[in-house]
């Protein structure tokens, strides 16, 4: 179906303008052809000028912008809002309960019905200029993709501090785990796609994290047709950096996903890896309650328990389920919900080993026999009632 933009006017104009938001201009009409999903979290004051720079580098193609707001504290989504009231061109899908750049770039661009796709972030380091040229290669119909690289001739890294510039060496390295093909920039969120290989990928992908394209790329059934664009990396003017020590453990998520996923849930995997450091965090609380502060044994074993059932929380919450990350009062609830859970897997625990010793089963057996069922119904029930994934809401 075709889609057709025309001049609006509306009382709204009044409020846009007073954010410092020019006129839209002349709006070209004729089928939509590009969708530029943009996910943001705290990005108000980019909004505008990210728009500006758009409209004046893509005058004369038909395009529409789809911001994916993760609830913004500082009111992006309702600003966004506002300027769709007088540009059809613009939009905002707003998540409530969840977060991940990689999630909403899949949401944004499942909202489209545009034939080629882009990413972009709101921060305005990506060069947008380059827009065009992604555009026109892959108009051609010769690739799958078109990547925004910093990687290569013409591209660059800008003033990008020591420490990023490492963390993207890596990534690429990494990334090949997983892909056959040899990416420049794998760790890049600056590109463009067909819908057709859209259409191919997405229910392959993994959807969490930050870095969709290697997702992208790495879910693909068959070899992917790319080309790579050279841009220089900018400097981030307003707002604040959103990479911190959980990109770079997403990263390896995904990757780790890509590479077990088809026979284990990774979460599964995440969760048992914590279990496991939590038998360390047992016997470790167990000693120094039990002989360094002198508590009977039973206050010890209690206290052990409690502060493992703390700790495996604590590390759930922030690895196995960073994307439903509790925090706040939400953070105490979700702690007595999953030792509530946790208490009826150590009492499955406890039964089924107790019967299979009855039944003669070497005790060493039985006990791991009562531990992989204690480890499924916690693992299962703690999904459901402590990091149960929020209702889906849009506006």
């Amino acid at each position: 179906m075709g889609h057709s933009f025309s001049q609006m006017t509306d009382p709204s104009k009044q409020t846009v303008a007073a954010e410092g938001i020019s006129e839209q201009g002349e709006v070209p009409a004729g089928p939509l052809e590009l969708t530029i999903v943009v996910p943001t979290f705290n990005e108000r004051e980019n909004a505008v000028p990210l728009l500006e720079r758009l409209r004046t580098v893509l005058r004369g193609t038909v395009f529409e912008v789809v911001f994916v707001d993760d609830d913004s504290p500082d009111g992006t989504a309702e600003l966004v809002r506002r300027i769709g009231q007088s540009d059809p061109r613009v939009r905002v899908i707003q998540r409530i309960g969840r977060r991940g750049l990689t999630s909403a770039g899949l949401e944004g661009m499942l909202s489209s019905s545009a034939p080629y796709l882009a990413m972009m972030d709101a921060d305005l380091q990506h060069d947008e200029s380059i827009l065009p040229r992604m555009l026109e290669t892959i108009r051609s119909g010769q690739y799958d993709l078109v990547i925004g690289s910093r990687n290569i001739q013409g591209g660059g890294m800008g003033e990008f501090a020591h420490d990023r510039v490492v963390l993207s060496q890596v990534g690429r390295r990494v990334s090949k785990l997983v892909s056959k093909h040899d990416l420049s920039d794998p760790m890049s969120g600056y590109f463009m796609l067909t819908r057709d290989f859209f259409d191919k990928v997405m229910r392959r992908t993994t959807g969490v994290g930050f870095k969709i394209l290697l997702d992208l790329v790495a879910s693909s059934p068959r070899p992917v047709r790319f080309a790579e664009v050279p841009y220089v990396f900018q400097p981030r003017q307003r707002g604040e950096s959103k990479l911190d020590v959980n990109v770079a453990l997403e990263y390896l998520y995904l990757v780790f996903d890509k590479l077990v996923g088809t026979w284990l849930p990774i979460r599964f995997v995440l969760f048992c890896l914590v279990g496991l450091g939590g038998v360390g965090v047992y016997l470790g609380a167990l000693w120094l309650l039990y002989r360094r502060l002198n508590f009977s044994f039973s206050a010890a074993l209690i206290g052990a328990i409690l502060v493992a059932m703390a700790g495996n929380f604590s590390l759930n919450n922030m690895f196995t389920y960073s994307d439903r990350r509790r925090r706040g009062w939400r953070f105490l609830t979700g702690l007595l919900l999953f030792c509530g859970a946790c208490s009826v897997g150590s009492l499955c625990n406890y039964a089924v080993a107790k019967v299979l010793l009855a039944g003669g089963i070497w005790w060493p057996l039985a006990s791991v026999c009562g531990l992989a069922v204690a480890s499924v119904w916690n693992y299962g029930a703690t999904a459901i009632v402590t990091w149960r994934p929020p209702r889906r809401k849009s506006a």
